[in-house]
């Protein structure tokens, strides 16, 4: 089995390399430390992995402003939830 604590030192140079997992990797490892600076960085170097994240975030906690935001920087998924979230009926309000 391969070892699976691979430093983040290495995945950054692996990924400044043009490395998409080790990319995705980085951004993982952001999420489960909770760290959104760092996600968000990653979403501007390109990782859809981070948009992911970030997106699944932010519509969970209904925050419109940050799915525009993370749509801005390139991941058509979160407009894709903005505009979902903005079609849905208020609550306690019918179609």
């Amino acid at each position: 089995m391969t070892n699976a604590n691979i430093d983040r030192q290495t995945l950054r140079e692996l990924a400044d390399e043009g490395n998409e997992t080790a990319l995705d990797r980085l951004a993982d490892l952001a999420d489960e430390a909770g760290d959104l600076a760092e996600l968000s960085e990653l979403l501007d170097e390109g990782s859809s992995r981070a948009g992911f994240l970030l997106t699944r975030r932010a519509a969970a906690a209904g925050d419109l402003r940050e799915l525009q935001r993370i749509s801005d920087a390139g991941y058509e998924e979160a407009g894709q939830e903005l505009e979902r979230l903005l079609k849905a009926p208020a609550d306690g309000q019918r179609e």
